[in-house]
């Protein structure tokens, strides 16, 4: 099927299909599936890439994507990353604690910072190796992760309240970098951007409103413009943001295990797709049986939707592989 095909196959409402599409987030467990580690997963997109297809080809997924950590950006503006083997990278210093460090920020060229760049190569090979028959998810930081990760999150946190002027004007250095790095993986063979802002779901509505409402709808137009599609992923409980996304557009949602699936539909239009929800906890901890039914339940429920099986977030690096295919053996129909 190619990746026309699979969105296709995605557009028809209850058209007759043997399965719903699966696509769950892996990182730490794909590294260390393949033998290697979060570090070297992180740091080096021959082995994201291998990462990938062989979790492709293990677990039967329908898309392949480049999401790994969220100090791709960060690292580009200047910030100083550490590589752990069985973590997440650390950002070990914040470039941001002043008004001047903001107007003084400059915009990196994501094709010569190492970081912007490593992903964008992966994307390349990605696409070079699936021959453009699977579609490939590129990954941007939203404008309030950014600035959380380049000032820290209480600070950030405070400036919303205190100050809209060193807000704002963060926020749009974050967002020149947002659109710069989704076209080069456009251009690299994504042909979907996901863009992780799960911060966003520990505000309120009112701050989402006032301040990343209409950012957030910039950058999804702007991906569109380009030709490419976008999956809006905000982990955690977004009930209270649903009714923000309604003029969005969005291709592919990503809800967590807070959102029934059911009552995001009744909010959103059937043309989102929507991709969730079960629990990534009980992914780990269940028995092969359990999840199966556990997956297969929600299968039943919104075949004829639009919707992709998936976990709320990241499958956990302890989860047992059989725990994984038992989600992936669930979504036939």
């Amino acid at each position: 099927m190619t990746k026309s095909e699979q969105f296709n196959h995605l557009k028809n409402k209850g058209a007759l299909i043997n399965k719903v599409l699966f696509r769950p987030i892996l990182m730490q467990f794909a590294a260390e599936y393949i033998g290697s580690n979060y570090g070297r997963f992180a740091s080096d997109y021959k082995i994201l890439v291998e990462a990938n297809l062989k979790c492709m080809d293990e677990f039967g997924l329908d898309m392949l994507g480049l999401i790994s950590d969220p100090y791709r950006e960060t690292s580009a503006f200047g910030a100083n990353i550490k590589y752990i083997p069985d973590g997440v990278p650390r950002c070990l210093n914040l470039i941001i604690n002043s008004i001047d460090d903001v107007l003084n920020l400059k915009n990196p060229d994501v094709f010569k910072a190492e970081r912007t760049l490593d992903r964008i190569k992966a994307g390349e090979l990605l696409s070079k190796k699936t021959q453009g028959n699977v579609p490939i998810i590129g990954w941007i930081e939203g404008p309030l992760a950014e600035a959380c990760d380049l000032t820290g999150m209480e600070n950030m946190m405070m400036q919303l309240m205190m100050d809209p002027d060193f807000s704002n004007r963060l926020m749009d250095k974050c967002m020149v970098t947002a659109k710069d790095f989704a076209k080069a993986q456009i251009e690299a063979g994504c042909e979907i951007i996901g863009m992780g802002d799960a911060v966003c779901s520990q505000i309120d509505v009112d701050t989402y409103n006032t301040y990343v409402k209409d950012r957030h709808k910039e950058l999804i137009s702007y991906i569109h413009n380009l030709g490419g599609k976008i999956k809006l992923h905000i982990c955690g409980d977004t009930n209270h943001l649903l009714p923000s996304y309604i003029d969005f557009n969005l291709d592919i949602l990503d809800l967590d295990w807070q959102v029934d699936l059911s009552h995001a539909r009744s909010i959103l239009s059937e043309n989102v797709i929507l991709a969730g929800n079960i629990n990534p906890v009980l992914v780990q901890n269940k028995s092969h049986e359990e999840v199966f039914q556990l997956c297969k339940n929600l299968v039943e429920k919104h075949k004829k939707e639009r919707f992709i099986l998936s976990a709320g977030c990241e499958i956990t690096v302890l989860t047992p592989p059989e725990n994984l295919k038992a989600m992936s053996e669930a979504r036939f129909i």
